[in-house]
């Protein structure tokens, strides 16, 4: 493919990219940072696209592993969504991502309203700071492993709840 087609598949389809990105993660500036990463390996790789209709998931795959390579980086950030969860958006986002995200997000919110308010704060507590869990296991007098059970569960039955959310929406 020339370079010319090449710049104008991408300004065609950068939007898609970029939604697609946001929605594994955290803010816009992580996300620039990423499509210009992946823009970079798709400019090295121009050679493998041989027609117009192999860019797309030629460009996702891509940002997929962009994507991957900066949460490795931010492996720490307890704010990322975990690689299962950006395996399946990456998957199931192919029709419209941002609206796929907004399906997430309204069934996430829809759900956690089910869990009562201890097991929302519960839910909620590794995305806040490190050591939530032990001060909530702390001041309930329980054992921090015996809270990380608990949410293990907790977050499998929100997972299930999303999963018929999101299937019933769709």
């Amino acid at each position: 493919m020339d370079k010319d087609r090449f710049l104008t598949l991408f300004l065609k389809h950068e939007r898609e990219l970029a939604g697609i990105a946001r929605a594994a993660l955290p803010d816009w500036n992580a996300v620039d940072d990423v499509i210009q990463e992946a823009s970079l390996v798709m400019w090295r790789k121009i050679d493998q696209l041989q027609a117009d209709d192999e860019f797309i998931p030629w460009a996702r795959m891509i940002l997929r592993f962009e994507v991957l390579k900066y949460r490795r980086s931010c492996s720490r950030d307890r704010l990322l969504l975990d690689d299962d969860l950006v395996s399946l958006i990456a998957v199931e986002s192919k029709d419209d991502p941002a609206e796929f995200v907004q399906q997430q997000r309204s069934a996430v919110r829809e759900c956690l309203k089910r869990f009562s308010p201890d097991h929302q704060r519960l839910l909620l507590a590794p995305y806040t700071r490190d050591d939530a869990v032990k001060e909530i296991a702390e001041a309930a007098g329980k054992t921090a492993n015996s809270l990380y059970k608990r949410l293990g569960r907790l977050r499998s039955k929100l997972h299930d709840c999303v999963r018929l959310q999101v299937g019933a929406a769709t």
